[in-house]
């Protein structure tokens, strides 16, 4: 009942400050709730084409497209993605390799933005122009593969894990929110005998809980996503992540094997694996959308504190 009365009282202040803006805000308003809209719209109408088709049955998804009959629907085509052996193994692997880039990733940011946000660090506009020049050129793909051969990291987890951990953007996001933190903190662990060790693991580490769950949801969506390094430096099936197995699916329409090989007719595989993309699809998205419900408050705080301090 509470609950209710608070909602009716927020509407009501909500249309009382509506009706005391111009005309001219008012139409602003207006417009850009309508932008906003179209926004939306043109985000969950495809997710939601997706999620029907899905479950849509190969014939019918051809001949009539998506249709609400639910008599037409069926759940072949996850049966067939879950019963694959690779997308499995590709599934496991791009876990592995989003959870060991991400705290490889996370630990050296926090740590190089550490001292570069003290003052009292000498070289400190120093290592700040080298840092930004890294943003802006960088060494190109040739010479990288051929390092990470010299290195003898081709097809092993490291190739896809080392190159790109430590990212600038996300140190300056760090180093932007450890200036926000008042200097008393520091203070007043220095009177009680902290080093700089103490102090940056039990003390800011806490603290800087938001900022670290951004980087943690931007670098785990980063490497999720990432198909291109594993399609360079991995040679072995076997080692090949999720995005990779879905590529050959979505691109190259090159479903795996297993997936299409009880079926004599050409017509009939070839609409399976249309079916074959959407529930792969939606299979490959759900870890990042049980994740996004956990991160958001942190992601709220996090980027706002930090894009306004310093």
């Amino acid at each position: 009942m509470r609950a209710k009365v608070k909602e009716a009282a927020q509407s009501s202040g909500r249309k009382a400050k509506f009706s005391q803006m111009s005309t001219f805000d008012k139409t602003f308003t207006v417009c850009g709730d309508i932008l906003l809209f179209l926004f939306v719209l043109c985000i969950i109408v495809p997710m939601v084409y997706i999620v029907i088709a899905s479950f849509m049955d190969p014939v019918t998804l051809q001949n009539k497209g998506v249709t609400f009959d639910l008599s037409k629907w069926t759940i072949t085509a996850y049966k067939r993605v879950i019963e694959n052996k690779m997308i499995w193994v590709g599934f496991i692997n791009s876990i592995v390799y989003s959870v060991v880039f991400t705290a490889i990733s996370v630990i050296v940011t926090l740590m190089a933005a550490y001292p570069m946000s003290r003052e009292d660090f000498r070289g400190r506009k120093f290592f700040n122009v080298i840092f930004i020049i890294t943003m802006f050129f960088g060494g190109g793909l040739i010479p990288t593969y051929l390092l990470i051969s010299r290195l003898g990291m081709l097809d092993t987890i490291w190739a896809i894990v080392l190159p790109g951990a430590f990212s600038v953007w996300n140190m300056i996001i760090a180093r932007t929110y450890y200036q926000g933190i008042p200097k008393e903190l520091r203070e007043a662990a220095s009177v009680d005998g902290a080093n700089d060790i103490v102090y940056f693991f039990k003390i800011m580490m806490p603290v800087c809980k938001p900022v670290i769950m951004v980087l943690v949801l931007w670098q785990f969506v980063g490497m999720w996503n990432s198909y291109f390094d594993a399609m360079i430096y991995l040679s072995s099936e076997s080692r090949q992540p999720l995005q990779l197995v879905l590529r050959a699916i979505l691109i190259q329409s090159q479903p795996q094997p297993g997936m299409v090989s009880d079926i004599q007719s050409t017509a009939a595989r070839a609409q399976l694996a249309e079916l074959l993309k959407y529930a792969t699809i939606i299979i490959s998205s759900i870890p990042l959308l049980i994740m996004y419900p956990f991160f958001q408050k942190y992601f709220d705080s996090g980027v706002m504190v930090g894009s306004v301090k310093g």
